[in-house]
């Protein structure tokens, strides 16, 4: 279904680079589904090659779901076939594939609801939810609007640092602090601790073919505590992130030119 991944764990002081390295790369062809970890991502003005393109729509309320309101949704994972279509592997094993009635015949049967799966392309700006607080899925849900065109948060790309993952795991060590929780486009290896990529705000980096620029700190909520397949359900990850980083983690970045960027490639800050 994916690859397992622990950079804060791997990644041990004796192995530090010398010099900033992508280490991991993520796409998620389907909101809050889990993603894949590929080679090289080919980055637009608007984000990953097929990152978030589609989603999931509640036909009850319209909103489309997430990990936060469904928590269900991180037990299945997607990817994109040959032909640019989505695949969807359920949490039973079975693959579903592609858009229509009867996709969405199978995910209403695995939710229990009515739902379609639809491309974020041909959708208005969507809506989604959050709790107010993020250790309590019975507090107040707040909504919001995602951007036109992608089912992402808030802007088109999101990087972390190895160092950053170090960090937490310094603060709680009992946890896993598996990048996979974070759903991070670019995990960059990085020498150090702490939360070194919020120093890139402003900045260009350049990688591969790409550059990008990180405009803002990402605000984490309750899906980092979810469980997902290889990783249990363990709230305090995100009472120490709050406790130790205001509850933020990564950068949410924005491609000045568009590129490929490949693991392995170094990063140029400017």
């Amino acid at each position: 279904m994916q690859e397992k991944s622990n950079p804060a764990a791997s990644h041990s002081p004796a192995r530090r680079p010398a010099e900033p390295r992508v280490v991991e790369l993520w796409r998620y062809p389907v909101k809050s589904l889990v993603g894949e970890r590929l080679p090289a991502l080919t980055l637009a003005v608007d984000g990953v090659d097929g990152d978030r393109a589609w989603g999931i729509r509640d036909h009850r309320d319209g909103r489309i779901l997430t990990g936060r309101r469904e928590p269900r949704l991180l037990l299945a994972a997607a990817r994109r076939d040959a032909k640019g279509l989505p695949c969807i592997t359920l949490p039973d094993g079975r693959e579903v594939a592609g858009l229509g009635p009867a996709i969405d015949a199978a995910l209403s049967a695995w939710l229990g609801r009515p739902v379609s799966l639809v491309a974020a392309a041909e959708s208005d700006a969507a809506r989604a939810e959050y709790f107010a607080d993020a250790t309590d899925d019975t507090s107040r849900a707040i909504e919001w609007t995602m951007p036109k065109g992608r089912f992402v948060d808030s802007s088109p790309v999101l990087l972390m640092t190895t160092a950053g993952l170090r960090s937490g795991a310094a603060a709680h060590a009992a946890g896993s602090w598996d990048v996979r929780r974070f759903r991070p486009n670019v995990l960059i290896d990085l020498a150090g601790d702490g939360w070194i990529e919020d120093g890139w705000l402003g900045r260009t980096l350049r990688i591969g073919s790409a550059r990008l620029t990180p405009r803002k700190r990402c605000i984490r909520c309750t899906m980092i505590t979810r469980p997902q397949p290889g990783l249990a359900h363990d709230i305090e990850i995100y009472k120490t992130v709050h406790r130790t980083h205001g509850g933020e983690a990564g950068v949410w970045s924005e491609v000045n030119q568009p590129g490929t960027i490949a693991e392995g490639d170094l990063l140029d800050l400017t």
